[in-house]
């Protein structure tokens, strides 16, 4: 559930699971290529008046080319948020708070999601440490073996 009832959160912190699709319409516009669904698991208290913290954990997999060989590459997405939910304007401001709307009726923590997905996405992956890379001349993939290229006169 990653949409809550903030009268749930009456009696205590309440736990947020969720499985959003790779082609869900939350991460339209990223221009990242998910390898999977994207995997939620958090906690969800109110902090104060109309304020709410959320602790959570998201992972899935990204699909990708090689910054150095070009090779298809599917990498880990792995990352903990924490963030601030408030409907106070003048935390409205402040990059780190996820403005809400008062009277607050219910917290709907995908936003947070799709940015924190969008941030700890990288933007150069690699397939592996060490990859050789292309022949910057003949475009052959080093990780292969040598091209047939002569070395560089100095």
């Amino acid at each position: 559930m990653l949409l809550v009832d903030v009268r749930q959160l009456h009696d205590g912190p309440v736990e947020t699971e969720g499985q959003l699709a790779a082609d869900d319409p939350l991460f339209t516009g990223l221009e990242l290529q998910l390898e999977g669904p994207v995997r939620v698991s958090g906690r969800l208290a109110e902090t104060g008046t109309e304020e709410f913290f959320w602790r959570a954990h998201v992972a899935g997999r990204l699909r990708g080319a090689c910054r150095r060989c070009l090779a298809d590459v599917v990498v880990p997405l792995e990352q903990d948020i924490e963030v601030l939910f408030s409907a106070d304007p003048e935390a409205a401001d402040d990059p780190a708070v996820y403005p809400v709307e008062a009277p607050v009726t219910r917290i709907d923590v995908r936003p947070a999601v799709r940015e924190e997905v969008a941030l700890a996405a990288s933007t150069f992956p690699l397939c592996r440490e060490d990859c050789a890379g292309l022949c910057p001349r003949c475009g052959t993939d080093l990780n292969t073996g040598p091209c047939g290229c002569a070395a560089p006169s100095r």
